[in-house]
Parts: structure tokens; C-alpha cells; sequence
């Protein structure tokens, strides 16, 4: 069975994802600037799994600041499909 993930852009209330961003970065003041500048995406599968913050750092180059997923849902692909993801969009 093909697994169905839904891949969403958070446009609204980014910090509702604080807890799982923490665990990607401790540094609550760089989650908070990251959040200001970058783009924010989040996998469910069908609850929420992973999170990822992206900045555009020029016009070639993209930069993923913070990628985290909940600790008993790691090793199962999920931050490896986000990152496939914000490549190819």
C-alpha cells in the first residue's frame, strides 16, 4: 500500500508548531526569526509528522533552517520525503 501524505505550506499561526520545532533547533529565538523570513511546510500522514522551515538565501539557493519530526515517528521516512519536497518545490 502506497502511503498518502499530505504536504501543506503553513501560511498562518507558524508558532502553533513551536513544541516539535524545538526539537529541531533548542534556540527558540531562531525558530522565531527563521519563521519571520522563511516558508514553513508540514507532512501529516494523517495526523502531523514532520515540520521544516526554508529560507530563500539568494536567488539560486534555498536553505532548510529547521526540519524536525516527533520522535516515535522517526526512521520512517518522513523528514527524507519533506526534504525531497521543498527540493522540488
Amino acid at each position: 500500500m502506497v502511503p498518502i501524505w499530505k504536504f501543506k505550506k503553513i501560511t498562518a499561526d507558524k508558532e502553533r508548531f513551536m513544541e516539535l520545532l524545538l526539537l529541531g533547533d533548542e534556540q527558540e529565538s531562531m525558530i522565531r526569526k527563521h519563521l519571520e523570513r522563511g516558508e514553513q511546510f508540514a507532512l501529516y500522514d494523517p495526523d502531523l509528522k514532520t515540520v521544516c522551515v526554508a529560507t530563500r538565501e539568494d536567488e539560486n539557493t534555498c536553505e532548510i533552517k529547521n526540519i524536525a519530526t516527533y520522535e516515535k515517528d522517526q526512521g520512517k521516512g518522513y523528514a527524507s520525503s519533506m526534504i525531497k519536497y521543498i527540493i522540488e518545490n
